[in-house]
C-alpha cells in the first residue's frame, strides 16, 4: 500500500509504492489478472466530484501548469463512443465502465495523466496515486447547473448526491485513504489555490520518484 504525507501539508511528497490489485468493476474472466502498473516517474491523478464542482477547468489548468496530460472522460465517452445509447430522462449518455477502462488502461499505463469525471469507483485502484474530490456548497452549486441548462430533475439528483457526500464516499471506498484529499471549489481563489497545491505535489511526487537524492552531489571521502 502506498503511503504519503497529508496533502494538506506544502511540502507532501508522492510517494509511489507498488499497490494490489483491488477488487473492482473491471475484472477480467480470465485468471490472468490485471495488466502490472509500470514504474511512473510522473503521477497519474483523478479529480473527480459532483457535476459543476469545477473538475475539468481545474484538471486543465494543473495539466498546464504541471505538464501532466488532461484526460476528460466525459469528452471521451462521446468521442469514441464508450456508451450503451443515450438516457434522454437525464440528458447524458449512458456510461460503458468496461469500454472506458478498456480505453484508459494503455494511457494510465504510461503515467502523467490528470484525469477528470464525476464517478470514480469504477477505476482500477491501481491506477492512481492521488485522488482530488472537488466539493461545492448546494447556493453554489445549484446555479452553477441552471447556467448549464440542466433540468430540474437531473439538478436535483446532483444537488443531493451532493448533500449526501456520495462522490466523496465513493472515492474513500474505492482507493487508499492516505491519497484521497477532499477540496473545496467555490471561488476563483479556491481554484488557483487548489491547482497550486496539486501542482506541487507533482513536483514533489516527481522528485521523489525521479532517483534524485541530496547527497549525491557529495564527493566521496
Amino acid at each position: 500500500m502506498r503511503s504519503a504525507k497529508s496533502f494538506r501539508n506544502a511540502s507532501i511528497r508522492g510517494n509511489q509504492q507498488e499497490m494490489d490489485w483491488q477488487d473492482d468493476s473491471h475484472d477480467s474472466d480470465d485468471d490472468e489478472g490485471p495488466p502490472p502498473m509500470r514504474h511512473r516517474q510522473s503521477p497519474n491523478i483523478l479529480i473527480t466530484g459532483t457535476p459543476g464542482t469545477g473538475k475539468t477547468t481545474t484538471a486543465e489548468l494543473v495539466a498546464r501548469e504541471s505538464g501532466l496530460a488532461h484526460v476528460e472522460v466525459g469528452a471521451l465517452v462521446k468521442e469514441r463512443s464508450l456508451h450503451d445509447g443515450f438516457d434522454p430522462v437525464f440528458a447524458s449518455y449512458i456510461l460503458n465502465e468496461d469500454k472506458v477502462c478498456d480505453e484508459l488502461e494503455p494511457l494510465m499505463q504510461e503515467g502523467g495523466k490528470v484525469v477528470d469525471h464525476h464517478g470514480c469507483d469504477f477505476f482500477p485502484e491501481r491506477w492512481f496515486d492521488l485522488v482530488v474530490v472537488l466539493r461545492a456548497n448546494n447556493e453554489v452549486l445549484y446555479p452553477r447547473l441552471e447556467k448549464r441548462g440542466y433540468n430540474q430533475k437531473k439538478i436535483t439528483e446532483n444537488i443531493e448526491c451532493e448533500i449526501m457526500d456520495v462522490i466523496s464516499s465513493e472515492a474513500r471506498e474505492s482507493y487508499a485513504a492516505d491519497i484521497v484529499v477532499e477540496l473545496r471549489s467555490e471561488t476563483i481563489a479556491d481554484m488557483e489555490e487548489n491547482v497550486s497545491r496539486i501542482v506541487t505535489w507533482v513536483e514533489n511526487f516527481r522528485r521523489d520518484n525521479n532517483g534524485e537524492d541530496d547527497d549525491d552531489d557529495e564527493d566521496d571521502e
